[in-house]
């Protein structure tokens, strides 16, 4: 005899105000370009031990983002409970971000113009300086403008376990050069925060010096 499945079977149920902020990031960048075409993905850590995320289900439109179009997972980057929708190919960083040494409390992924263009002018360098602006101080834990703030360039790949293997080692050999966020090369920008607010604020405030940068360089 079939079990009827009742609302308790549904992973998402415990993360309902998180998603609600995840959706409204999604209508944000989409309508500001950021995230176009079924393009980037963005998550919200929902406890830390045992490590649990949730995150945008892959291919969908995050203009247009439902309430069950996202997956929980674990720290292994699989759904904790199967028969859900496939997460983003991307997911293993998020689960980087999440875990130690950031502890991210959301992770979010936009691809801009801007970002795309400076990830690809700025790769040979390994990444670009920021300074003098006041929108710097938007970023957690910078009182000042006068402020050096360097954006590291990883190269694109496939391989996405290889690429979350290089950004956990900048994290933990390098952290002064990986504070609060990256650019992957002509493909986007991942930045985080405590919680998605924060991490919403950082998309913003880097894709305003991004366009900044831009306008000076390219």
């Amino acid at each position: 005899m079939r079990r009827e499945t009742n609302e308790s079977d549904n992973p998402l149920d415990g993360c309902r105000n998180q998603i609600e902020k995840l959706r409204e990031c999604g209508r944000l960048f989409h309508s500001r370009g950021w995230s176009v075409g079924t393009s980037s993905n963005y998550s919200s850590v929902i406890s830390q031990a045992p490590l649990r995320l949730v995150v945008t289900a892959s291919g969908k439109d995050k203009g247009r983002l439902e309430s069950e179009d996202f997956v929980v997972i674990g720290d292994d980057g699989k759904p904790t409970v199967p028969g859900q929708k496939k997460s983003s190919a991307e997911t293993m960083l998020h689960v980087v971000l999440a875990a130690d040494p950031v502890r991210a409390g959301s992770i979010l992924h936009t691809h801009s113009i801007w970002g795309t263009l400076l990830s690809d002018h700025f790769f040979d360098q390994g990444g670009f300086w920021i300074e003098g602006f006041e929108m710097l101080k938007g970023l957690e834990g910078t009182s000042t403008h006068d402020t050096r703030y360097w954006v590291p360039i990883f190269d694109n790949t496939q391989d996405i376990d290889a690429l979350s293997e290089e950004v956990k080692s900048m994290l933990q050999s390098q952290p002064e050069k990986i504070t609060h966020g990256f650019l992957i090369r002509k493909h986007g920008l991942y930045t985080w925060g405590k919680d998605v607010f924060s991490a919403r604020r950082h998309i913003e405030v880097h894709e305003f010096l991004f366009e900044c940068v831009g306008r000076k360089v390219l």
